[in-house]
C-alpha cells in the first residue's frame, strides 16, 4: 500500500508542478514588459536580458551591445525614455514564437526627435536554455 501512496504523492507533485509552468505566451509578455520597464529605468542589463547574443535589430541596424549603449547614453545625460504599448499578438511557429505589437516612443527634455512615435513592431522568439530569447526584431513607423 506505501507505493500506491508514493506514485499518488508523485502524480499530485507533477500535477502541481505542471500548474505552476507559466504558459509561453506569457513567458514572452513578461520578458518583453521587462525590456520595456528596463528601458524606462534605464538600466541597459534589464533592457537587453531576454536578448539572445546574436540579437538582430532591423535587419543589421541595432545588435544587443548597441542597445544596451543606448539605454547607457539617455541615462547617463538624465534623458528619459516612455513607451506606451499598444495590442499584442502572439503567435507560435513551430518551436518559435512572434510577438507582434505597436509601440510608441516619448521622451522628456528633447530626446529622440527623430526617432519619437509609433511604431509597427515584430519580435522572434526561440528557447534558449528553456527561457524565451528575443532573436530578432524589426519595426517600422506605424504613421
Amino acid at each position: 500500500m506505501s507505493k500506491a501512496w508514493i506514485a499518488l504523492a508523485f502524480l499530485l507533485l507533477a500535477a502541481l508542478a505542471g500548474c505552476r509552468h507559466t504558459p509561453d505566451e506569457e513567458q514572452v509578455r513578461k520578458a518583453i514588459a521587462a525590456t520595456v520597464a528596463g528601458a524606462e529605468a534605464g538600466k541597459a542589463g534589464d533592457t537587453t536580458e531576454v536578448l539572445t547574443d546574436d540579437f538582430d535589430g532591423n535587419t543589421g541596424q541595432l545588435d544587443k551591445r548597441s542597445l544596451a549603449n543606448l539605454v547607457r547614453v539617455y541615462a547617463l545625460r538624465g534623458q528619459s525614455i516612455h513607451v506606451l504599448m499598444g495590442p499584442m499578438t502572439i503567435e507560435p511557429r513551430g518551436e518559435r514564437i512572434v510577438a507582434t505589437f505597436t509601440v510608441t516612443l516619448t521622451a522628456g527634455a528633447g530626446v529622440l526627435p527623430d526617432n519619437a512615435g509609433a511604431y509597427q513592431v515584430e519580435t522572434g522568439w526561440r528557447k534558449d536554455s528553456g527561457t524565451w530569447r528575443c532573436f530578432t526584431a524589426s519595426w517600422k513607423k506605424a504613421l
